[in-house]
Formats: C-alpha cells, sequence, structure tokens
C-alpha cells in the first residue's frame, strides 16, 4: 500500500479553518486519516471530534457518486443512474422552459457554507447571476452578527486569537468555544496560565462552562440588559476610560442615559444574574484593562440579537481595552481578508443591473416555497440542506413536495432534501478540487489543491454549472473561470494586508499570515465607520426573548459536539457519539411542572408545530429554557421530525437573520 500525505484546508463552517494532513492510499483512491497540521500557528496539531471522522464521510454509502434522476412521485427517494450529458441536456431544456414561460426570476439558488472555499462556495452564483435569476440574501447564520457589528465598528475585525494569552480577564459571551472555536482553547489555557480569569455567560452549562473559571446563566435573549448594567456599574464606579471615549467614540452620552436605567436590581429581574454578580463582573472586567469578549452568533438568534450583540462589543470601548495586548473583542476575523471580490459569484453582474433582482429570504424559505407569488418554479440547492436548517421544516418539506417545482441537488451525502430532488448531481469533496480559503478566527489564507481524484463521478459545483451555462449559451467570462483565474483576481488587490501573497506563494506554503503589523492595535487610531469612531449611538434596544402563557419555556438549539449543522448527521460513530438521538435537556422545576420525566418521551409544541424527545432531566439549562443540542438528520428522533418544525421565521432586529433560539413552547404527555 502506498501511502501519501498531504496538506489541504478543512472546508466547513467554523471559525478556526484548519489546516489539515490527508493521508491517503493512492492505488485504492482512499482516504486513511486526517489530523491536525502541525506547522499551522493555530490549528497546532489538532482536529476536531468531527473532522477525524471525516475519512467515513468521504467514503460514506451515502455518498451519490453518479448523477441521479428521479423515479416515481417526489419525497419517496428513488432515482435512477444517469450519465451528466443526459442529465445536463435534460436540466438545461427544463430551465429554458421555466424561463421561457416565466422568467428567470421563476429560478432560484438555494445555497449557503457547506464549503467555505471561495470558488465552490461563492461562485456558482456567477451561472445564477448571468441568468437574471431571484437573489437568495443568505441570512440564516452571520447577518445580524455582521450588522451590529459593522454599525459599531465598521471594520468586520477585532482581537488577534493569538494575543488572547496576553487577556487578562476573558468573557466567553453566548459562544460554546469548546465546541464551535476548538482551537482558541490552548490560547485560552495559556491566558489561564499567566493570570487571567474567564468567565462564560451562557443560558446553559456546557463544555465551555466546564473549561471556565466561572459559569454565569443568563436567561435567552437577555444579553443587552446584562451588558448596559455593566456599563452602568462601570461608569459609576469610575473605572471607563474618559480619554479612549473622548477621542474614538461617538453617542457615549446618550448610550449611558438608556443604562442609567438598569440598575442592578432590574438587570437581576430580566436576565436571572444576580445583582451582586451583575456589579461583580463589571468592576473585574474594568479593573483588568485588557479585557477580551469571545462571543459569535447564537446571542443575535433573537428578535434583537443584533443590538444585543452591540451592547456587549461595545463594552471594551467602554474600558479603551482595545488599547492593551489581548484586549478588545472578537466575532469574526473575515473583514481583514481585503480581497479583490469584483468578479466573485459575478457581483459585477449585480452591479451592473439597472433594477436589483428579486429578493428572497433564506430564513423564509419555507413561505417562499408555499406563498410566494408570483412562484419559484425551479429551485437549486448546493452547500446546505434546506428541509432540515431551514425555519419552519413544515413548510420547506410541503413547498419542496410541489410537482411543478424542478429541483436540482448537488450534494456529497443522500440528504433529506435530496428526497424531494428531481435530480441530484454528486459533488467533489474540499479533497477533489482546489479552492482559496479565508477564515473568520484567525488571519492564514490557505489554498487547497485536488490531493485526490474524485470518487465516482463527483464534479465541483462550479463545473455543473459551467456546463448549464453552455448549454444555455451564456457569455458571462466569468462563469467559466477555473480556480486559479478565480484565485488570482481575488489577491490583485493593493491592501498592505495583501501585499506579496499570490498564488504561487500559496500553492508552494499551503497557508499565510496576513500582512498585519504584530503591534495592530484595532480601533485606537480609527474605526471604520462613516464617522471614523467607535458607535456608541444610536444606543442599542433591549428586545427580549419573552415566553408566552401559552407556551412558557424558550426553546435553544445550540451546536452539538459532534455535529457541524447537518453535515455529518449520517456519520453512524458520530451519532452514537452524540447519544444515538437528540435529547431535550429540561430544568428539574421545569420538568416537574410540566410532568416530564428523566428518559421519557415527552410532546414539544410551539406555534408552529410539534415533535417528540427524551427528556433529560438536568440542571445545566437556567429555569425556564429547554436545550436541545445539535441540528440532527431528521432519522434518529423518535417520531422522524427535525427540531426546526418547531422554529419560526421571524427575523432579527438587525441584518434580516434568523431566530433559531428564541422559540416558546410547551411540553405535553404523549397521547
Amino acid at each position: 500500500m502506498t501511502v501519501r500525505q498531504a496538506r489541504t484546508t478543512c472546508p466547513l463552517d467554523c471559525p478556526d479553518a484548519c489546516s489539515l494532513v490527508a493521508s491517503i492510499d493512492e492505488a485504492r483512491n482512499t482516504l486513511l486519516k486526517i489530523e491536525g497540521d502541525p506547522q499551522h500557528p493555530f490549528t497546532q496539531g489538532f482536529a476536531c471530534v468531527k473532522t477525524y471522522r471525516y475519512p467515513e464521510r468521504n467514503h460514506h454509502p451515502l455518498r451519490p457518486l453518479y448523477p441521479l434522476r428521479r423515479v416515481g412521485q417526489k419525497g419517496q427517494g428513488r432515482f435512477e443512474r444517469v450519465s451528466w450529458a443526459v442529465a445536463l441536456d435534460e436540466i438545461a431544456a427544463r430551465l429554458q422552459e421555466v424561463v421561457g414561460a416565466h422568467g428567470p426570476e421563476a429560478v432560484l439558488p438555494y445555497h449557503y457554507a457547506g464549503t467555505m472555499g471561495l470558488m465552490q462556495y461563492e461562485h456558482p452564483l456567477t451561472f445564477f447571476r448571468a441568468l437574471g435569476a431571484s437573489e437568495l440574501q443568505t441570512t440564516i447564520c452571520a447577518t445580524a452578527g455582521q450588522e451590529a457589528w459593522i454599525a459599531t465598528y465598521g471594520d468586520r475585525y477585532g482581537v488577534d486569537p493569538e494575543e488572547v494569552p496576553q487577556a487578562r480577564f476573558i468573557l466567553l459571551w453566548g459562544i460554546n468555544s469548546l465546541h464551535t472555536n476548538t482551537h482558541l482553547t490552548p490560547f485560552l489555557k495559556k491566558a489561564r496560565q499567566n493570570g487571567a480569569h474567564i468567565v462564560h455567560i451562557d443560558p446553559y452549562e456546557n463544555l465551555t462552562s466546564r473549561f471556565a473559571d466561572e459559569h454565569i446563566r443568563i436567561r435567552p435573549g437577555s444579553d443587552a440588559a446584562l451588558a448596559y448594567g455593566m456599563a452602568r456599574a462601570i461608569v459609576k464606579a469610575g473605572l471607563h476610560d474618559r480619554d479612549y471615549i473622548a477621542r474614538m467614540t461617538t453617542g457615549f452620552e446618550a448610550f449611558m442615559q438608556v443604562a442609567e436605567e438598569w440598575t442592578p436590581q432590574k438587570v437581576e429581574a430580566v436576565t436571572g444574574v444576580a445583582a451582586e454578580t451583575v456589579e461583580r463582573l463589571a468592576l473585574e472586567f474594568a479593573q483588568a484593562k485588557a479585557s477580551f469578549i469571545r462571543t459569535s452568533y447564537g446571542l443575535t438568534r433573537h428578535p434583537g440579537g443584533g443590538s444585543a450583540l452591540r451592547a456587549v462589543v461595545l463594552l471594551p470601548a467602554l474600558i479603551g481595552a482595545w488599547q492593551y495586548p489581548g484586549g478588545g473583542a472578537l466575532l469574526s476575523t473575515s473583514g481583514a481578508f481585503a480581497l479583490n471580490r469584483k468578479y466573485l459569484g459575478g457581483r459585477h453582474l449585480l452591479a451592473a443591473r439597472a433594477t436589483p433582482p428579486r429578493q428572497i429570504n433564506m430564513t423564509q424559505i419555507g413561505s417562499a416555497l408555499t406563498a410566494l407569488q408570483p412562484p419559484i418554479r425551479a429551485l437549486f440547492v448546493f452547500n446546505s440542506n434546506p428541509a432540515v436548517v431551514a425555519p419552519r421544516s413544515d413548510l420547506v418539506q410541503k413547498g419542496l413536495m410541489r410537482e411543478d417545482l424542478f429541483t436540482v441537488v448537488l450534494e456529497q451525502a443522500l440528504t433529506e432534501t435530496t428526497r424531494y430532488a428531481d435530480y441530484v448531481l454528486p459533488a467533489t469533496t474540499f479533497l477533489e478540487h482546489p479552492d482559496l480559503y479565508t477564515a473568520y478566527g484567525h488571519y492564514y489564507l490557505s489554498w487547497n489543491k485536488a490531493v485526490m481524484p474524485p470518487q465516482g463521478e463527483a464534479r465541483p459545483n462550479t463545473w455543473v454549472f459551467a456546463e448549464l451555462g453552455r448549454r444555455l449559451g451564456l457569455d458571462e467570462p466569468t462563469l467559466y473561470w477555473d480556480a486559479e483565474t478565480l484565485a488570482r483576481s481575488l489577491l490583485d488587490t493593493e491592501h498592505p494586508w495583501l501585499q506579496g501573497i499570490t498564488l504561487e506563494r500559496l500553492q508552494a506554503e499551503g497557508f499565510v499570515r496576513l500582512n498585519i503589523p504584530p503591534d495592530h492595535r484595532p480601533f485606537t487610531e480609527r474605526a471604520g465607520t462613516p464617522s471614523g469612531k467607535v458607535q456608541f449611538d444610536p444606543p442599542p434596544q433591549v428586545i427580549l426573548t419573552e415566553p408566552t402563557p401559552d407556551f412558557p419555556l424558550i426553546l435553544m438549539t445550540p451546536p452539538a459536539k459532534h455535529f457541524l449543522n447537518s453535515t455529518y448527521g449520517h456519520i453512524e460513530r458520530l451519532v452514537q457519539g452524540e447519544g444515538g438521538e437528540p435529547v431535550l435537556l429540561v430544568h428539574p422545576e421545569d420538568a416537574q411542572a410540566f410532568g416530564a420525566a428523566d428518559g421519557a418521551l415527552v410532546r414539544i409544541r410551539s406555534r408552529h408545530g410539534a415533535v417528540v424527545r427524551r427528556v433529560r432531566v438536568s440542571e445545566a439549562p437556567i429555569q425556564g429554557t429547554v436545550v436541545l443540542e445539535g441540528t440532527w438528520w431528521e432519522a434518529p428522533a423518535p417520531d422522524g421530525k427535525g427540531i426546526n418544525w418547531l422554529t419560526g421565521e421571524h427575523l432579527t432586529d438587525m441584518g434580516e437573520g434568523s431566530t433559531f433560539h428564541s422559540n416558546p413552547v410547551r411540553l405535553e404527555a404523549l397521547d
């Protein structure tokens, strides 16, 4: 057996964007093992439990290896193998019929971050923009947080995670980082060794809570109230940085007028955090000066999520923490990758349009598929699994069942969504195509070459859409670019942080750190806002997530350790590692109130629907909150339904994002 090792980059939707080492049996074209790259300063030689199982995913029996055409009724998942030529010819012909009869806006791409490689993630949109299709608003994850950060700081970057060991007080606020930002952990450990105190703020106890020095339970969606209470305590104690505020911020007085209303007692009543804890936390945070907040998008998945994030990330500005190594906040590093994105995904085609195309919010795809007029007639799904991951699964699956909806799914696994497809097209994995990767949890740009031939007849997303473009006579040149041409276009920028980073260098080295000066202190000289200042104004609103008399519990669905959204939901050993079935965590007092015994099955009902789950009575969640970790496939559930049969399509206050963590529910005994 000839085993070759090759460096590659994890493509999945995670801030770590790990550098990996793949061990490949060349004779059998088999991936034997995946490990973390010891040469990468952030990956540091280890991978997460999910990534170690990627060989099982790459060669799983549920991976489609040939184009498939539906046989029989929709929803049954019955297919026959066809050739690529037949599949592409028939898809192109059907697409021409749809466009001819209903116009190009009857076509919709549904996509997200199944791969983060720019070529296969975003560049397929060139086809749809050249066609004139409806535009998908990709709101399901990050838009509330992005808009909130931009409104506050402008530039979408923050503390360099490699500086975290220099922080002296750390708030892991609304992030289960040991599940979702695993490679931050060694830097947190070094900070603790250097004397830092680590506090986890989250509605339920999880792995990160147990790692932290202290866990503070907070009611879901009340983060802005806690942030205001801390701000009030800091200013009352005179621990705010007057010079920094005067020099670098606007709107401080208006912000503090609102903060003054949030007494410790009022904060306790709203958040469940004891008044004395609010004050102590505020003073410790301010006195440390080099204080760091690592937050993520979880706390934004509420009606007031954007405002909540703004309130939280303004705390470092209040004390001038940005001036100290390790001090400040981090939501995402993505804005530091100042690539030339003019042609990525056909953005130039959008810019050239006299009128913008129809916009469809992906968070509301269920309503779009069932009620939108004029209807969507052709749907192309890639890098996503909407039948499970989108809100209102009832509407999504009802819409996918429409016989007048022509659906093509490009996939690496036979997911729930593929059951509704007219054609399933086998997609390559990150090991089988070249691509360029940024990151949103560190500052390294990476290049992947194809390290294995494709399994079966799998093809990259962009190859599929280029072939369809040829059949439809689309003459947009960028639609036919290869990955190297796109990468050179993206790297064609004068930004100093990218100077000297060429495709050839990336191909030779694998990954390259951006040219960010080692002493760079964000938001100490300027911010990226129109004023050039950090914006306390307008003061963030406090929009609470509240139960109702009929639905007195709040359901949260945070990430599980063994899954990444639904990507690994069919890997047997990961399913077993997560317990074999989705389980609902219920506080003992809530379990008693609803007669829910440990280990028993209960019906969880929201105003949108009901599912059945097994109960685990636990003091992990704050009272009044129930938690189900992970976006499971539907098969392991007792009733064969995913958790998003319960979630609604209502949107956030900023960014029109999803509100997955704000679901009022009740528990019912099974009949």
